[in-house]
This record gives C-alpha cells, structure tokens and sequence, in this order.
C-alpha cells in the first residue's frame, strides 16, 4: 500500500484485529476487518520504524462495563460508521510494526483509503485515560502481531 497516513493516536484504521481469544487457540489472522483506534504510535529511533498498538471497536456490549467506551452516534456518523451501538474494547490491544499486512483499504477505496477519520480529541483523551488505567492494573492483554 502506497501514500498511507500516518499513524497517530486517534486514527480510526481499518484492521484485521486478533481477537486474544482467537490468537490463545493458535490463530495468527483476523477473522474480520473492523475499525481499530490507534492508541499508540511509538517510533523506534534504531531502525525508523513505528510501533502501533490498535484496540478494536465492536458491536458487542461488553462483559465488562469499565472495560469498554461506547462510541457516540455522532462520533460514528463522522467517522461513516453504521449507526448500530459500538464499543471501543479497552482490555486487550493488537501490536505491530505500521503499516503491517494487516492493514486494510475501506470497501471501493484506494490504497490510501485505510482510515475513516480521527477520534475527537476530548473522546480520545478519555479513552486514552481510561485504556492506561486498565493496562496499569493489569487488565489489558496485547497480542503481537508483527515483529
């Protein structure tokens, strides 16, 4: 893929997320593209590289309340999302090298096309808040996908 953004906290992409449910029976794909908010984008001074770390959005509720943020309507109405309720799964992450095979266009766009849009910026912060909360008590689980 050619002429990709770049990946900032906030930017909702289009992923084949691994849930850590599937990767535990020993899957390495996704069974399912869906957005994935960028939580971290951290830059590798050795080698140039960006690490990603992505948490997925479902229309699952969630097992957990505190573990999840639901999406409001107008934030999916902008990104051009269904307006089915979704939550943002804050308890486990995907990580891997951008952009990564993994990385998908949106339906009918080019390659550039892999993101809907960002987060706003006071929902992000919340999320952000709410995702290194959980990660620090050791309720967040990451699953590597690239190396």
């Amino acid at each position: 893929m050619t002429n990709l953004p770049s990946p900032s906290p906030g930017l909702v992409i289009r992923y084949s997320y691994l849930w850590r449910r599937e990767h535990l029976k020993g899957h390495e794909e996704g069974t399912k593209d869906r957005p994935c908010a960028i939580i971290a984008a951290l830059r590798d001074e050795a080698d140039g590289g960006t690490r990603v770390l992505v948490i997925p959005v479902t229309h699952s509720p969630p097992a957990a309340e505190d573990e999840a943020v639901e999406l409001p309507q107008h934030v999916k109405s902008a990104l051009g999302l269904d307006s089915e309720r979704s939550w943002i799964v804050l308890s486990e992450w995907n990580d891997f090298i951008w952009p990564g095979p993994d990385v998908r266009r949106l339906p009918g766009g080019s390659d550039a096309s892999i993101a809907y849009g960002s987060l706003p910026a006071p929902f992000f912060r919340r999320v952000h808040a709410r995702f290194l909360k959980i990660a620090k008590e050791g309720r967040a689980r990451r699953v590597v996908r690239t190396t």
